[in-house]
């Protein structure tokens, strides 16, 4: 007897991927979401710095239509304004003096931080709270008071009130933005806590000590925290107002030695209503701040250190 098999019909199932929308399509999504961003950019930036650098080259005195005067503005800032070179001077020596500071007072306290084991998110609220704060007028104005005549520095320390000597003011003003040293900290413990703690138990078996591992492990490994804040500082430091207005009663006294490059270019534009001459030296400041941004990119292919790179 024999048997005959009956061939089964198998059906195959067949699964139909999904359609994909036309490129245009999705491009034309995309630009909706991105609309108010570039309406934004457009509109509150691009514009403004167009017009400004069309200023740059008038007499505009925010009353009067603008008058052409094409390089005029720029030759007498760099060949006939004494208190336009006294203002850049001051505003390096300010750089000079509040980046190196804030940096590392920052640091300092970012590792006193990391080896707490109790009490860590209070400290690092209260030591970011001056950031916050600091910017205001109102806490300018008691910055004013502790450093005027009679106040608490004086009765401290004898020496008289440092807004009033030349030779002392604009240090007060910078120690005012050393004191507001939480943003660069948070950031400096956040670089902190990514390096492995593998590198500091083979220096100390290396024979490293505590300071011969934050040279040879610590600061490597932070670099590039350190350069990212570096780029930050400097650039709001180049700008810094409301710490050297207030101090100085908006005057930048005493004898111009805290008239930084903002606050005269606020004084040529604002109280002069030379609003040309004082767009002419935004865009100087906007120019020397990229400079300088550049300097910090090129120089840091010697000192930063990527791991992921494995070189300088």
């Amino acid at each position: 007897m024999t048997t005959t098999a009956i061939p089964t019909e198998t059906k195959r199932v067949t699964t139909t991927a999904p359609k994909r929308r036309p490129k245009r399509e999705r491009e034309g999504a995309a630009w909706v979401f991105l609309s108010p961003w570039v309406l934004g950019a457009i509109v509150l930036t691009l514009l403004p710095m167009a017009v400004s650098l069309y200023l740059s080259f008038t007499d505009y005195d925010l009353f009067n239509p603008p008058q052409w005067v094409g390089l005029r503005n720029y030759v007498q800032m760099f060949t006939e304004d004494p208190r336009y070179w006294r203002s850049v001077v001051t505003t390096v020596t300010y750089v000079v003096i509040a980046v190196p500071l804030q940096l590392a007072l920052a640091l300092v306290v970012a590792l006193a931080l990391k080896g707490m084991k109790h009490g860590k998110a209070f400290y690092r609220s209260a030591f970011y709270a001056p950031s916050l704060l600091g910017a205001s007028m109102s806490i300018a104005l008691v910055w004013r008071a502790v450093f005027n005549d009679g106040g608490t520095v004086d009765n401290l320390l004898g020496t008289g009130g440092w807004v009033n000597k030349p030779s002392w003011s604009l240090l007060a003003v910078a120690l005012l933005t050393v004191w507001q040293f939480g943003a660069p900290m948070v950031i400096f413990l956040a670089g902190l806590q990514q390096i492995p703690a593998e590198l500091y138990e083979a220096a100390a078996v290396d024979g490293a000590g505590k300071w011969r591992q934050f040279l040879s492990v610590t600061v490597p490994m932070l670099s590039p925290v350190l350069f990212f804040n570096l780029v930050l500082q400097t650039i709001q430091a180049f700008q810094v107002f409301t710490p050297a207005f207030a101090v100085s009663a908006g005057k930048g006294g005493p004898a111009d030695s805290t008239l930084v490059y903002t606050m005269y270019l606020y004084d040529r534009g604002f109280v002069a209503s030379h609003m040309g001459y004082a767009s002419a030296m935004a865009w100087v400041l906007l120019l020397v701040i990229g400079v300088v941004t550049a300097v910090l990119f090129r120089t840091s292919r010697s000192w930063v250190f990527y791991a992921s790179e494995g070189d300088r």
